[in-house]
This record gives structure tokens, sequence and C-alpha cells, in this order.
């Protein structure tokens, strides 16, 4: 062996490094760095929710990822230094996508104009179209499981959360729901692409039908002017709705709350919350018209009885002073009592009682 050469074993660690040249800077591209990042977060435990990405952006990633291999410690750091100089260098950040765009904006463009923008977003082979649908309110997809094609119906109920596939399912007559209940067991072998593809024609045909005017249905609308009108006008009109249409006159009739609705669709423990609402004068008139008439003395005694004894007691001292109440004061008071409570239901503060069909 030449006197100048040392054998291997002699050679310590530090003299080892010294001899190793270093490693040439690695040049990354945009979706390299990308992975090295997703990589590193990964390996520090990091929980990523990479499945609100895109899906081509999902498979876009797990390729590069696929043709990586080993990243040197020096271009580690560059790159993660080089991500949390762009974290920090950021001022505003915007939603991505159309729909997040158009819920920043809610409000703020016309109707029409955000339904143009959803069309044009849905024709995009980039975009799932079921990420929008899952998302809407079960009133919307309902029609879809009632005239579309039982197959097509079979593919929604399969994208959809298992609860409101179930809710939907239960608001089909039976023989719909059984039909369509099968249809499920004949999906195993639907590629993808098909599923987008019927995903972008639902949602094609859901953006296209035209706005609403009114948000809420024709049953709830009647019923909340019933709700204020005179009792002999409400009456009136509800006799004229059975000889008209009798299904529509059943459904106001359910969408009707009135004073002597109270006690079955109150619940106790909300009583004292109406009190603060009205006034104590239109309380007491409220209270002292309802003494001696059925129903409306139910409703009374309820509310006497679900708050303070105090409180009870004052009422109670000033409706037998109260004397006799015209029917136009009576109306108005008992009105303002469930004005009272419509409006502690809409801002959430109470939930009423919803009455159980035959």
């Amino acid at each position: 062996m030449p006197q100048d050469m040392v054998p291997l074993a002699r050679i310590t660690p530090e003299r080892r490094i010294a001899t190793i040249p270093p490693l040439p800077k690695r040049v990354l591209s945009p979706r390299q760095k990308a992975a090295v990042i997703v990589r590193y977060l990964l390996t520090e435990g990091t929980s990523l929710p990479l499945s609100s990405l895109p899906e081509h952006m999902q498979a876009a990633l797990a390729e590069q990822m696929g043709q990586m291999r080993l990243v040197d410690r020096i271009t580690l750091n560059e790159v993660v230094s080089e991500f949390l100089a762009e974290l920090e260098s950021v001022g505003l950040a915007f939603p991505g996508g159309i729909e997040g765009a158009l819920a920043m904006m809610d409000g703020h463009i016309s109707q029409s104009a955000a339904q143009r923008l959803r069309r044009m977003s849905s024709t995009s082979s980039k975009i799932d179209p079921w990420e929008r649908i899952t998302q809407l309110p079960p009133d919307r997809l309902l029609p879809i499981l009632v005239h579309e094609a039982v197959e097509v119906g079979a593919v929604m109920l399969s994208k959809l959360p298992v609860g409101k596939a179930a809710d939907l399912l239960g608001k089909l007559p039976g023989d719909r729901a059984r039909r369509v209940a099968y249809a499920v067991s004949m999906t195993g072998n639907v590629d993808p692409e098909t599923v987008r593809r019927i995903g972008a024609a639902l949602l094609a045909e859901l953006d296209n039908q035209p706005p609403k005017a009114f948000d809420q249905g024709p049953v709830e609308r009647v019923g909340a002017i019933l709700n204020v009108s005179p009792s002999l006008t409400r009456d009136d009109v509800l006799l004229g709705l059975e000889a008209e249409d009798a299904a529509f006159a059943a459904e106001v009739r359910k969408a009707i709350f009135t004073f002597v609705h109270i006690p079955a669709r109150l619940n106790p423990r909300d009583t004292p919350k109406i009190t603060r609402l009205v006034e104590q004068p239109q309380l007491v008139t409220a209270l002292a018209a309802a003494a001696g008439k059925p129903g409306l003395e139910d409703a009374a005694e309820f509310i006497l009885s679900n708050i303070s004894q105090r409180l009870a007691q004052g009422l109670r001292e000033e409706m037998a002073a109260r004397g006799r109440v015209k029917d136009k004061d009576a109306e108005e008071a008992m009105n303002a009592i469930i004005g009272a409570i419509r409006t502690l239901e809409t801002s959430g503060e109470i939930t009423l009682v919803q009455e159980e069909e035959d």
C-alpha cells in the first residue's frame, strides 16, 4: 500500500465528511416545491385539507410526488424558507373559485349575474359539480329525485352525505323511494367521468331555474298574513280556500299560528321571553280578553302558569281591574303577543313545537 494512502477504517467521521464534495444546488419547479412542502408537512403530522383542491390539482400533486426521490437538506431548507416568506408577504387572500367569490359578493351583485357566472363555471371540466350540488338545500334537490330518471336519482343519492340522502329518500312516495333505492345497487360500475357529466347536467338545470321573487312559499306567506288578520277575516278566507283548493287550505291551516295555538306550540320555558317583548298594558289586555273564552282562556292560563309567580299575580290583579275589552283592542293585543313569538322564532331564540301530522 502506498505511504500516502490511509485505510478507510482509520478515517474519522469528520475527515470523511470533509472529503465528500458538496452536492450541486438543485433547482426545483413550482410543482416540485409544492410536493416538497406537502411531504414535509405530512411528515410533521400536519393534517392538510387536500381533498378541497380540484381533482386535477390533487392528481398533479400525487403524480409529482410519485416522480421525486431524495431532496437534500439544503434544498429543503431553501424551499421551506421561500414558502414561509411567501406566506408572510400575503396581504389579501381570495376564496378561490366562482362559488367562493359569489359567496363573498353576496348582496353586492345581481342574482341574474350570479346565475350566469354559475352556469359558465359549471361547464368547465376542471370543476367538480358535485361540490356545489351537495351543498344545496334538500328542497332544491327533491324535484330531481321526483322527476328525473331513477338512475340519475341513484347517482345523486350516492354522492350526497348519508344524512341528507336519507332525508330526501324519506320525502319520496313509497314506490318512487323503492325504485331509486334499487337503482343505487346498479351504480357499482359507473365510471367517474359519467358521474361528473351527470352532475354537470344537473347543476346546469338547477342554475337555469328562474330566480324567485319571494323567499317564502305561498303557504307560508298566506299563513303569515292570516296570523295577524282579524279572526272573522281569517275564518272567512279559510272557508273560501277550502272551497277552491282543499289541499292548499289544509297546508295554510298548518302554517297559521294564533293565540289559541300557544299552549300546543310554545315551549313553557320560553314564555318569560315573550313577556319581555310585549308591553305590560297589551299583555293585560290580551289576557283579560281571553278570560272565559274557550281556547283563548287556556292560552292565557298557559302564559300565567309559566312566568314568575310575582309577575303572574300582578297581571291577574290588573286583569281583574281591566274590565270589558273591545274586540278590536283584544285582536291588537293578541297579535302583539303572536308578533313577539314570531320575532323570537325568526331570530333563533326559541323554536316552536311542530304539530304532529295524522
